[in-house]
């Protein structure tokens, strides 16, 4: 029996997936626990449906996240940090901090987990910081650190 998935199913298939069961393995267990449907025409065609959904869906998220990376490649950040004798800055600015400046300074909610760090900004002036917005999407944003 031909069996549209509704769930993921360990050692069967991933939701959205037409898989062949056997009849009895789809009487007992899949329809019962309402874990997939029969793969009628009905079915097949609410499938279609949705999958046509789900990618526009998808491509709305795309075009958004694209708007936003060129709107945050426009503009500057910047975060004030102290220094020592010579220039020399205590400590770094972590992603953390250039989020709550982004929000301030931009209003731009911006999560900092997001941003590709990989350590502290550790020197004063301008600097690029790297944003995932989106799996195929990176904004890159320009923080410039300076003296408090």
């Amino acid at each position: 029996m031909k069996v549209i998935l509704l769930q993921d199913v360990k050692s069967l298939g991933k939701k959205g997936e037409i898989v062949n069961v056997s009849d009895g393995y789809a009487r007992n267990m899949i329809l019962p626990k309402k874990l997939g449907v029969e793969a009628n025409s009905k079915n097949m065609n609410d499938l279609k449906l949705q999958n046509q959904h789900a990618e526009k869906v998808a491509q709305e998220n795309l075009e958004a996240a694209q708007a936003l990376a060129a709107e945050i490649g426009e503009k500057q950040v910047q975060v004030k940090i102290k220094t020592g004798e010579g220039g020399k800055i205590f400590g770094s600015v972590s992603s953390k901090e250039v989020a709550a400046a982004a929000k301030e300074q931009l209003d731009l909610e911006l999560d900092k987990k997001k941003m590709q760090m990989p350590e502290g900004l550790k020197s004063l002036g301008v600097h690029e910081v790297p944003i995932k917005l989106h799996p195929k999407v990176t904004a890159m944003l320009k923080v410039k650190v300076v003296e408090e």
